[in-house]
């Protein structure tokens, strides 16, 4: 791609969910070397429905995706919250062109780590079951050990995983922070049975709980459970035992609470557990060391995570590749335009008003008859627009993504 005799340089990149391959397809066509490293040992096909939005649609063009993308979206109509009894009471229907609470883009997170893995090129060394234990790094490289026993050497280390990475309580541990919102998350999914419909129906119960159902396009219902609670260590309980904290939270809640509990006690292997809570880091690199995506900046329950990680990612790449072809070593100049171009926007996405994911988990009668009146009011025609455009997520500050060479002969073929 760079059309020099300079020597590759070696990158690995940590993580094969999102941001980790989008990260190796274009490394490889601006001409580095890349090693793409998954802890888990397969591919994950697992997860929920996710959303694309706004610029990460754009990294989909770019990449040649966008059918691919389009031929396996969930099929999701729209959001609409119901009652105890299940009768909606405010719609928000998918609307073409415009992201609402069901975006235009709505896939299931498995689909698409699979279209992505599909694309990353043939000349990129993937590796599973394996992840870094350490590293070491000087003005020249990092030195890599792996838990396999390996230890490596390569120019650039760019950690590409989860909200709860533990490359970067590693490595950059020190300049984290986290903010708590105060609720427990559980997921899972469940057979589907006639009635079930291809809406996102959301239901609040009294208590602090929320309950939610929505379609998949593999025959099957995707649900979650949240509740209000203080850090207690859920997420590391045995299944057995947060099936049971669910169970006496959850009694009496209402609607279709027991289904969903007991399609999680059906499909243990579907079902998982995580704080709401967002990740804060300053800054996103280090050295020779850079985070993307939930790793750098775990966004909470925005529907944001999976837009930032693709740009994230398409931006980190062609910053990188610009200082390469400028002939410059140090990824010090690159890895600060990165954040730069980003930091705004990545921070207005995680701008949830104080006390909100609370708010949407009251605790009374009246503090639901009171969201249920907030629900009706936003699903109304005068104000469902303006809801959906503006105050839907908090993102703002959106960057111009820059035209980089690396993607131009796929966005021209597009």
């Amino acid at each position: 791609m760079t059309g020099t005799a300079r020597p590759a340089p070696r990158v690995l990149v940590t993580g094969a969910s999102i941001a980790g391959p989008t990260l190796a397809w274009g490394l490889d066509r601006a001409g580095f070397e890349v090693t793409l490293l998954e802890r888990s040992p397969e591919p994950r096909r697992a997860g929920q429905n996710i959303d694309v939005r706004g610029l990460g649609r754009e990294v989909v063009r770019r990449m040649g995706l966008e059918g691919e993308v389009m031929a396996n979206l969930t099929g999701e109509k729209g959001t609409r919250f119901v009652d105890r009894s299940g009768s909606p009471y405010a719609v928000f229907p998918r609307t073409e062109g415009q992201d609402g609470p069901t975006a235009e883009v709505e896939i299931l997170r498995g689909a698409l780590a699979g279209i992505l893995m599909d694309r990353v090129p043939a000349g990129v060394e993937v590796r599973y079951g394996d992840h870094v234990v350490g590293a070491e790094q000087d003005a020249a490289g990092v030195d890599v050990d792996l838990a396999s026993g390996r230890r490596e050497r390569y120019d650039l280390l760019l950690v590409a995983e989860g909200r709860s990475s533990r490359t970067r309580r590693l490595l950059l541990g020190d300049t984290t922070t986290y903010r708590e919102r105060g609720v427990t998350l559980t997921f899972g999914t469940l057979d589907r049975v006639l009635g079930d419909t291809d809406f996102w129906d959301w239901y609040t119960a009294t208590g602090g709980r929320v309950a939610s159902m929505r379609p998949d396009n593999l025959g099957t219902i995707r649900a979650t459970l949240s509740f209000t609670s203080p850090p207690m260590g859920f997420e590391r309980l045995p299944l057995d035992a947060q099936l049971i904290v669910l169970r006496e939270r959850f009694a009496g809640a209402g609607w279709q609470a027991e289904r969903i509990l007991d399609g999680f006690a059906a499909r243990p292997e579907e079902f998982y557990s995580q704080r709401m809570e967002q990740v804060v880091l300053r800054p996103w690199s280090r050295g020779r060391v850079a985070l993307v995506g939930d790793a750098a900046w775990g966004s909470g329950p925005t529907g944001m995570g999976t837009t930032l990680a693709l740009v994230g990612a398409h931006v980190l790449t062609g910053e990188l590749a610009a200082d390469r072809e400028r002939g410059l070593t140090s990824p010090a100049a690159a890895f600060g335009r990165y954040e730069r171009l980003l930091r705004r926007y990545v921070d207005s996405a995680q701008g949830l008003p104080p006390g909100g994911a609370r708010l949407v988990h009251p605790a009374s009668r009246l503090g639901v008859r009171g969201i249920q009146a907030m629900h009706r009011v936003t699903a109304s025609r005068p104000v469902r627009r303006l809801f959906t455009e503006h105050l839907l997520t908090s993102e703002t500050h959106e960057p111009v993504l820059p035209d980089y060479p690396f993607a131009g002969e796929v966005g021209a073929s597009l």
